[in-house]
C-alpha cells in the first residue's frame, strides 16, 4: 500500500510543477487567467458567475501550456458550473473567494451544483470556499428518511478524474454530500475543511465510489453523515490524518445493496482521531440483498473520544426497516485489522463486530485495544457474531471470540 502512495505522490508531484509553471507564462495560449479581470465577474454576491467561469474554463482547457484560473478574493453567487475535460494540458482553478450556491433547493434541477468531469492533471488550490448555504435544506420535511434528501445537490462532483490534486479548499452546509468522488484515478485530497452542523442529514463529507487511488490526508471534516463514505468499486484508498466529529465516522459501504456491484479492496486509515461522533472505524452491509466482497481493509493508530461505536463490522445494517427477517448478508469479508485503536467510548459496546452467518467474516485481527467507557451501564464491552478474531497485545475490552457456525447457511 505504501508503495502506491508514494507512486501516486510522485505522479502528482509532476503534475503540479508542470501547472506551477504557469507562473512564468503569459500570452496567448496557458497562462493566469483572472475571472474578474478578464471576463468580468463581480465579487457581490448576487451576479452570477456561471458564464464568467465557464468562459475562463473554455479558455483555459484548449491551452497547449499549462493554465491557471483565479477566482480573486471576494464573495460569489454561482448558480451551477459543470467542467468539461478533457483538457490539452494541465489546468489550475485558484479560488481564493467565497462561492455561494442558491440557497433554495428549488433552484436545482439536477442533484448537484459544482461538476469537474472527465479532467486529467487538475488542481482546486486556493484557500477559498465553497458555500452550498444548505441550512433551509436540512428542515425539509422528508430530508431525514434519505427520500428527499437523494434528489438535493452535492457541492463538489469529481468525476472520472486523473491525476488530481485537491488542497486548501474549503466546503462548507452542502445540501446533500459535500465531495462525490466516481470513476477517479489518483486524486488527493489535503488540507481540506469540511463544515455542516451535527443535525445535517444525508451530508457525507466526501463519498468515494469505483474509484482507484484516492488519498484524504491532514483534513477536518465536521458534518451531520459519514465523514468519509467508501462505497463499491473503491480500491487503493488512503485515510491518513482525518479530524472527524461531529459525524457518523469513517465508513465502508454499506455494500451489498445493488446488483454488479465491484470489490472494495485495499482500504488503510491511519493517524485519525473521532470526537463525540456515532460511529469511529466502521464496516456496514445489507443483509439479504446482493453479493459482494470487501477485503484487506486497515484500521490503525485511531483515537476515539466519546464515540458511540469506536470499533464496528455491522453485517445486519438495515436502516429503516426495509429488510426481512433473518436474512443474512451476502458480502464477504476478509483481511480486515484494527490496530492500536485507543480513547473513551460513550456506550459500553466499544467493539462490535457483527458477521454474516452465511458469509462468516475471515482473518480479523485486533491489535492494541484501549477502550473504556464509565457509565451506569458498566465497562467497556465486545460483541461478536460469526468471526473468530485474531487477538494481539493489550486488549480492553476483553475480546469476544464468537464461534463460527458448524454448518454456514448456504446462499440462496
Amino acid at each position: 500500500m505504501a508503495i502506491q502512495f508514494n507512486c501516486v505522490s510522485s505522479m502528482l508531484i509532476l503534475v503540479l510543477l508542470s501547472i506551477s509553471s504557469v507562473e512564468g507564462q503569459g500570452g496567448g495560449g496557458g497562462g493566469v487567467i483572472d475571472v474578474v479581470a478578464k471576463f468580468g465577474a463581480k465579487a457581490d454576491g448576487k451576479t452570477d458567475l456561471s458564464k464568467p467561469l465557464l468562459d475562463a474554463w473554455k479558455e483555459a482547457c484548449a491551452s497547449t501550456s499549462p493554465a491557471k484560473i483565479v477566482i480573486p478574493k471576494g464573495i460569489y453567487f454561482l448558480s451551477t458550473a459543470t467542467l468539461d475535460g478533457p483538457c490539452k494540458a494541465p489546468i489550475e482553478l485558484q479560488v481564493e473567494g467565497t462561492v455561494k450556491a442558491p440557497a433554495n433547493p428549488v433552484a436545482f434541477k439536477e442533484p448537484k451544483w459544482i461538476t469537474f468531469n472527465r479532467i486529467e492533471n487538475f488542481k482546486l488550490s486556493g484557500g477559498g470556499l465553497f458555500d452550498g448555504q444548505g441550512t433551509t435544506a436540512y428542515k425539509r420535511e422528508g430530508c431525514k428518511n434519505h427520500d428527499y434528501c437523494g434528489s438535493l445537490p452535492i457541492n463538489l462532483r469529481f468525476d472520472f478524474l486523473t491525476n488530481a490534486m485537491i488542497q486548501d479548499i474549503t466546503t462548507k452546509d452542502s445540501k446533500q454530500f459535500h465531495v462525490n468522488v466516481l470513476g477517479c484515478k489518483n486524486i488527493t485530497f489535503e488540507h481540506f475543511t469540511i463544515s455542516a452542523p451535527d443535525e445535517s442529514p444525508n451530508t457525507d463529507g466526501i463519498h468515494i465510489g469505483r474509484s482507484d487511488g484516492v488519498n484524504v490526508l491532514n483534513s477536518e471534516i465536521k458534518t451531520g453523515d459519514d465523514c468519509v463514505s467508501i462505497g463499491d468499486g473503491s480500491k487503493n484508498l488512503v485515510i491518513n490524518g482525518v479530524t472527524c466529529g461531529p459525524g457518523h465516522g469513517i465508513s465502508i459501504g454499506s455494500l451489498g445493496l445493488f446488483k454488479n456491484e465491484e470489490p472494495v479492496d485495499g482500504v488503510t486509515v491511519k493517524n485519525c482521531s473521532f470526537t463525540n461522533t456515532s460511529n469511529g472505524v466502521r464496516i456496514k452491509t445489507w443483509p439479504g440483498a446482493e453479493r459482494g466482497t470487501c477485503s484487506n481493509i486497515h484500521f490503525e493508530d485511531i483515537t476515539v473520544t466519546n464515540v458511540s461505536s469506536p470499533i464496528i463490522i455491522d453485517q445486519k445494517y438495515c436502516p429503516w426497516n426495509k429488510c426481512k427477517i433473518n436474512e443474512e448478508s451476502k458480502v464477504k469479508l476478509s483481511n480486515i485489522s484494527f490496530k492500536n485503536i485507543h480513547g473513551t467510548s460513550a456506550l459500553p459496546e466499544a467493539v462490535k463486530i457483527i458477521c454474516s452467518a452465511t458469509l462468516p467474516c475471515e482473518n480479523v485481527e485486533l491489535a492494541d485495544i484501549e477502550i473504556t467507557h464509565s457509565g451506569p451501564t458498566g465497562p467497556a464491552v465486545s460483541q461478536c457474531s460469526n468471526v473468530k478474531p485474531k487477538v494481539s497485545g493489550k486488549q480492553n475490552p476483553a475480546p469476544c471470540s464468537a464461534p463460527l457456525p458448524a454448518k454456514p447457511t448456504p446462499t440462496a
